[in-house]
């Protein structure tokens, strides 16, 4: 989780929502990625998908049964129903997200009874240092319209 946070750091700096994943199987890190939605100007950059991506392709499979995911953020509906999709074994994740979390707070995709995989989760982990950071990060979007080195253009005169 340590390093997810790392990445959600770099993410924070490159002007991204600070979210970061990290795939480990086999006990060895085989994935790791961090929000790049801004970056790609793609709506479905999360941290999660890429991470799990990378993970299919080292593993040179798609079924991550043995696989755990460690995010900092929960995750929303995209990645969670593609956690499922993946049959991941295990999701580790540190902030609760109460407007779009898919792993129990506002859905529980991971572990709906009626799909035809559930994954394990544990919830919380690092949760206080995962919390901080996105709330520096949107407090900083709020103040002034820019986080890391990205600039919005919303607020310039002449812009």
């Amino acid at each position: 989780m340590r390093l997810a946070l790392e990445l959600a750091q770099e993410a924070y700096q490159a002007g991204e929502i600070p979210v970061g994943a990290v795939v480990v199987a086999d006990d060895r890190i085989v994935a790791q990625a961090r929000n790049q939605k801004e970056s790609r100007n793609d709506a479905t950059a999360h941290a999660e998908l890429i991470a799990l991506k990378q993970a299919a392709q080292s593993l040179q499979r798609w079924r991550l049964s043995d696989a755990t995911l460690y995010c900092t953020l929960e995750p929303c509906a995209m990645c969670a129903g593609a956690m499922v999709n993946a049959r991941l074994g295990r999701l580790v994740y540190g902030a609760r997200d109460s407007k779009a979390g898919a792993a129990g707070s506002i859905l529980d995709v991971v572990r709906f009874p009626g799909l035809n995989h559930q994954v394990q989760v544990y919830a919380g982990v690092l949760e206080a240092e995962c919390s901080r950071l996105l709330s520096e990060f949107f407090a900083d979007l709020r103040r002034d319209g820019r986080v890391g080195r990205r600039r919005s253009t919303r607020n310039r005169v002449g812009g």
